[in-house]
């Protein structure tokens, strides 16, 4: 699953720590799913989308691989 997190954090001025901290995980965690290690929980995935006020669609993508 491809994801558009880095560029969300870059647009709110926003560290990989900063957003980890914001939605309770580890730095570690947020680099790993950017870098698409990680496939984040459904409940991740609505607190990040909810945190950038964007659709879970306009910032995860779904390919027809996964």
């Amino acid at each position: 699953m491809k994801n558009r997190i880095k560029v969300e954090r870059a647009e709110h001025d926003m560290t990989q720590a900063d957003l980890a901290s914001k939605i309770g995980v580890s730095r570690q965690s947020i680099n790993a799913i950017e870098k698409g290690k990680f496939v984040p929980s459904a409940v991740l995935v609505l607190k990040i989308s909810k945190l950038f006020k964007k659709s879970v669609e306009d910032i995860f993508i779904l390919e027809d691989e996964d």
